[in-house]
């Protein structure tokens, strides 16, 4: 029996029209994904019709107009390499220079295992992407291994592994009543690890505590995971954007290579040169020799081919260039610490601010963190009424980004954070 199609006046069969049933029934089912706790605060804020909003839950830098920036050097960047490249593939590991340079900012200028050729490395999407690969290559190669992951820690982390199919453990880290390191629950929880665990660790700038060992703790985390056999991922997201000095924001990679670790690395450019879009990052494992290097750095690459083939051009040539050029390296090194300084200013002045509003409650934790986020303290009701009452947002375990702070609103946040947190 021909059923008539109203649209186009065709006739169908019943058979066609039971198919067409079966397959709107395929996505029945799914229902809406939760909203990522980040991404989701920037879209209540653009909701929000008040003109008093304050959006303290952005990962991106702003000026103390509260302005997005593209750095000078990495205009003067794009000028050089605009009409000079031509667009095709990179290569699966993506841009060679790109990656030595990484390396150098990363291990050294002068480091002994890039002249050995130790280093297996290899283009990522950001840092993101750096660990996503990561854990595939775990995953693949350790499967019966799991990842150690600090409490708290950036949200997606846990995405990460999660999807990559590696179990999750967590170890201590933040103290809520000091509002500083756990340092004596970290040790113990890496001390009890099974040997041979893998640990992520943040090189700088935790996120989303702010809150970074010490020299000399850091030391005591070598030794403690050298003595297990534990094999230690860094993310850096934040060299140079947290001190405003590369060299000593990158203090912990060379600890562990000081102390004769096999370490991994995931590199990202999106904060240090405001290459938030262009997803620059790399990937680095140090190996035992030139030969395991190459082994390893072919299987990274054979798994990122499924993945996406072969990372983007334009971010990849921008690095390259800013960081290859001396002057053009300076002037990053000037304006990372630019960037770095007004951050530094802004808990400075917020804890002031406070503190001149005769709060009851201590905010040295304010300017005793660092890098772009300040975890407050503040509980997740408190938050609630911030954003009700004062229309200011963050993310619910009350991380404030720094960078969402300016000179024309410190006062305001200030006010509203006292308000909430005064009856504590």
């Amino acid at each position: 029996m021909a059923i008539r199609n109203v649209l186009n006046g065709k006739f169908l069969n019943r058979s066609s029209v039971t198919g067409a049933r079966l397959m709107s029934s395929w996505f029945r089912n799914i229902e809406q994904a939760p909203k990522d706790p980040i991404l989701g605060v920037t879209e209540a804020f653009l909701a929000d019709q008040s003109p008093n909003k304050i959006n303290v839950g952005v990962g991106a830098y702003r000026d103390d107009n509260g302005k997005p920036v593209v750095l000078g050097c990495v205009r003067e960047a794009e000028k050089r390499i605009a009409g000079n490249q031509f667009m095709e593939y990179l290569p699966m590991g993506g841009s060679l220079p790109m990656v030595q340079e990484s390396l150098k900012l990363a291990y050294g200028e002068n480091s002994e295992f890039i002249k050995d050729k130790r280093i297996a490395a290899v283009q990522a999407l950001s840092g993101t992407g750096a660990c996503r690969l990561f854990a595939a290559f775990q995953q693949r190669f350790h499967p019966n291994s799991q990842i150690y992951i600090p409490v708290p820690t950036w949200s997606n982390h846990h995405n990460i592994w999660r999807d990559a199919g590696v179990p999750i453990k967590t170890f201590r880290y933040y103290h809520p009543e000091s509002k500083g390191l756990d340092f004596s629950g970290l040790l113990e929880d890496i001390k009890n690890a099974p040997n041979g665990s893998f640990f992520l660790l943040h090189a700088c700038a935790h996120n989303p505590t702010g809150v970074d060992p010490s020299e000399e703790q850091w030391q005591e985390i070598s030794s403690q995971i050298k003595a297990k056999g534990h094999f230690p991922l860094f993310d850096m997201a934040y060299q140079g954007f947290a001190s405003g000095n590369p060299e000593r924001d990158a203090k912990a990679i060379r600890i562990f290579l000081d102390d004769g670790h096999s370490i991994g690395l995931a590199q990202s450019f999106a904060k240090n040169m405001g290459l938030y879009g262009q997803r620059v990052g790399c990937l680095s494992l140090l190996c035992e020799d030139e030969k395991q290097a190459v082994a390893v750095k072919s299987q990274l690459q054979l798994i990122s081919r499924p993945m996406y083939s072969n990372p983007p051009l334009h971010g990849a040539l921008v690095v390259s260039t800013v960081l290859g050029d001396p002057e053009l390296k300076k002037q990053w090194l000037t304006e990372v610490k630019v960037m770095a300084d007004r951050i530094i200013g802004m808990r400075t002045a917020l804890r002031e601010n406070l503190e001149n509003l005769g709060s009851p409650l201590p905010w040295n934790h304010i300017t005793n963190q660092i890098g772009m986020f300040c975890y407050s303290g503040m509980t997740p009701e408190q938050v609630d009424r911030l954003t009700s009452e004062f229309h200011i947002y963050m993310t619910r375990n009350g991380r404030i980004s720094m960078a969402g702070i300016n000179s024309g609103n410190v006062g305001y946040v200030a006010n509203a954070i006292h308000e909430v947190t005064k009856s504590a």
